[in-house]
């Protein structure tokens, strides 16, 4: 039975793989969905990551999308409190920024399509400096105190942000951020580490970090020479042109062959691995993506295997 997480200083205990729920009613239609999440939470997975405005960006979509995937899902499995849902607010098209009044009608608006009651994670998407953090943590506290949300989380934030966010919420005896979802892998190490991750670790906030695998260059499947067939495949091929992005990979191999395990896993576990992560996410169009993914549960680097990797990622 694989060892579930403490998220940061909540009562939320995850699986160390948060599903990623981006490609729902996008790159997966509503049974491919549907058979994922089966999947995942088979193989004991309990954390699902989604957004209000997945995935807004597609023709003929207008965001909402996964989570009413999502909210069906739940309502044919009856499963709703097995598992840890988080959703963001701030980018959906109908319901943009981060104003009192709008993260109170998003939630709101994201709550029917989830079929659900409450939300366990709820985060600020991007923040919006503009925005007074007091506006925005007491519009969040409200949803804590209307058992709406059960705790508050921050995406794409600065270090001085978070900061003044945690010290209104410490000050005025309010509902604090326990988490933080900032984009870090082996090939972006700067977008966390440093001033930020440094007051994520002082405040006891768990990271959960997005673009875990990188776009999918961390997955192996890019190679010179190759093509992928993916939406993202422009952005996870600029990589290989970098000497990093080849030396990150040289590594992985290396590691990957060693433990007989994917390359995709061995990405992952080295992420697990780092201060405050508790579960990186990852997202899978079909179940045969999965095991790949689920495999970071159960993959253990050795001291020297993760100093190889930050030095070949540095």
């Amino acid at each position: 039975m694989t060892s579930l997480r403490k998220l940061g200083s909540s009562d939320l205990e995850v699986f160390p793989l948060a599903l990623g729920g981006n490609v729902f009613g996008w790159t997966a239609d509503r049974d491919h969905s549907f058979a994922v999440l089966d999947a995942y939470t088979a193989a004991g997975g309990n954390f699902v990551d989604t957004a209000d405005v997945y995935s807004a960006w597609v023709d003929g979509n207008s965001g909402g999308e996964s989570e009413t995937v999502l909210g069906q899902w739940f309502a044919s499995r009856g499963n709703r409190d097995d598992v840890v849902l988080a959703t963001k607010v701030s980018q959906h098209p109908q319901y943009p920024g981060l104003s009192a009044a709008n993260i109170k009608a998003a939630a709101d608006a994201s709550l029917r399509r989830l079929g659900t009651d409450h939300i366990d994670l709820y985060y600020t998407h991007f923040d919006q400096p503009e925005v007074p953090v007091e506006e925005i943590i007491g519009a969040l506290d409200e949803l804590v105190k209307a058992g709406k949300v059960r705790h508050i989380a921050a995406s794409n934030i600065s270090a001085e942000r978070l900061a003044a966010s945690l010290e209104f919420s410490d000050r005025e005896g309010l509902a604090r951020y326990v988490a933080l979802q900032p984009h870090y892998n082996l090939v972006s190490r700067d977008t966390y580490e440093g001033e930020l991750l440094d007051l994520a670790e002082r405040s006891g906030l768990a990271a959960v970090p997005y673009y875990a695998l990188a776009a999918g260059f961390l997955t192996g499947k890019y190679r010179p020479g190759t093509s992928v067939d993916s939406p993202r495949a422009g952005g996870a091929a600029k990589h290989l042109e970098t000497e990093r992005g080849r030396r990150v990979l040289a590594a992985l191999d290396e590691i990957a062959e060693a433990h007989d395990a994917p390359v995709a896993t061995v990405a992952l576990a080295w992420l697990a691995a780092r201060p405050t992560v508790a579960a990186p996410i990852a997202s899978a169009r079909t179940v045969e993506q999965l095991p790949a993914l689920l495999g970071v549960a159960e993959l253990s680097l050795t001291e020297d295997e993760v100093e190889r990797l930050t030095r070949a990622s540095a």
